[in-house]
């Protein structure tokens, strides 16, 4: 059973930087993409950004371009989310994902693992 652990989220003021890990395991972890979606009360889950586990070629929503970076580190099974800048529209419940299928896909369905999500919120 493959499992995503998310850490780093919590409370930091509009400008701030905050760097969210995923911690992936299983007996046989075999992602083809990960990604970071976010998801806010009362919004559907949305994607922020992807990337392809062989390559590392990224995708980001247009809302975080510049200021996000998604990265991975193949030996340790691990996501990261860097976010720079911080908003307070980026106040949300961030959840890491894996897909078996598909390397770059924006939609969450095309995920067949999740995370439990950690709370990011942005004050003013």
């Amino acid at each position: 059973q493959v499992q995503l652990v998310e850490s780093g989220g919590g409370l930091v003021h509009t400008g701030d930087s905050l760097t969210l890990a995923c911690a992936a395991s299983g007996p046989t972890f075999r992602a083809r993409g990960m990604g970071w979606f976010r998801q806010a009360p009362g919004l559907e889950r949305q994607y922020v950004a992807v990337i392809s586990w062989i390559g590392g070629n990224t995708y980001y929503e247009d809302s975080v371009k510049d200021r996000f970076t998604i990265s991975r580190d193949d030996a340790k099974n691990m996501l990261y989310l860097e976010m720079n800048n911080l908003k307070p529209e980026d106040s949300a419940v961030y959840y890491c994902a894996a897909s078996t299928q598909f390397t770059l896909s924006p939609i969450s369905k095309n995920y067949d693992y999740w995370g439990q999500g950690t709370q990011v919120t942005v004050s003013t």
